[in-house]
């Protein structure tokens, strides 16, 4: 994720978070860019719910990630795991098999977030992965039904409007069973993509004060614990 937006990244400002601070939780997510966090700290900040990176393809796990989940386990935040999706390396009922086999599964527990979907720019290449639109959509559709299948829950998806709507043709056919996770570094979420009438949870910056990017859940405590029971 921070190699996505880092160069365009633009703080929110205090007011406007202020202003946000009763209706939505603070938040973060970190990957094994991270060598420590500080979970406490993190959580005495008023933080609630960490996604961190579990997989990358078929083919990469963060050495990081069973340390970062206990830490976030042990200072009481709701925490879940991402995949950053490699669509052209191979199938999206693939990369969400390796991504469950791997931590990113989902436990009725009321503290573990269903898994998230990471489908953003390609780092290393053609910004749509060389794929047609057509094709990312079957692709995700594919990462989608069989996570759910899997787990029980439909995975949020991570995106951005700069990304979804000339790599999928802004497709709308997930925005009924996925939470969307948009990454809008601004100091408003701004057009949300893909049809959804609304998003669930809103990255603004790569600027959190213990590493990584961070984040509101748009709603109260009540509803973040919602979302993690699958009652949302």
């Amino acid at each position: 994720m921070k190699a996505f937006f880092t160069a365009t990244a633009v703080a929110t400002t205090a007011t406007t978070l202020a202003s946000l601070a009763s209706a939505q939780v603070p938040g973060f997510d970190i990957s094994g860019w991270q060598e420590s966090t500080d979970f406490e700290a993190a959580y005495a900040d008023g933080n609630r719910f960490v996604y961190i990176k579990a997989t990358e393809g078929t083919t990469y796990t963060s050495d990081k990630f069973s340390a970062q989940y206990a830490g976030a386990t042990e200072a009481g935040l709701i925490r879940g795991a991402y995949h950053f999706a490699q669509p052209a390396s191979s199938t999206g009922a693939e990369q969400a098999q390796f991504f469950v086999e791997n931590g990113g599964g989902w436990s009725n527990d009321g503290i573990t977030l269903p898994g998230a979907l990471d489908i953003e720019y390609n780092p290393n290449g053609d910004t749509c992965y060389g794929m047609a639109a057509a094709d990312l959509v079957s692709w995700i559709e594919d990462f989608v039904t069989t996570y759910e299948s899997l787990t029980g829950r439909w995975p949020t998806i991570y995106t951005a409007w700069n990304w979804w709507n000339p790599c999928t043709g802004n497709s709308e056919a997930f925005n009924d069973r996925s939470p969307l996770w948009v990454a809008a570094y601004s100091d408003s979420v701004g057009q949300l993509p893909g049809g959804w009438p609304t998003h669930t949870i809103w990255q603004y910056n790569a600027e959190f004060p213990q590493g990584g990017d961070s984040n509101l859940f748009n709603g109260d405590e009540s509803r973040l614990k919602a979302l993690a029971t699958g009652e949302e």
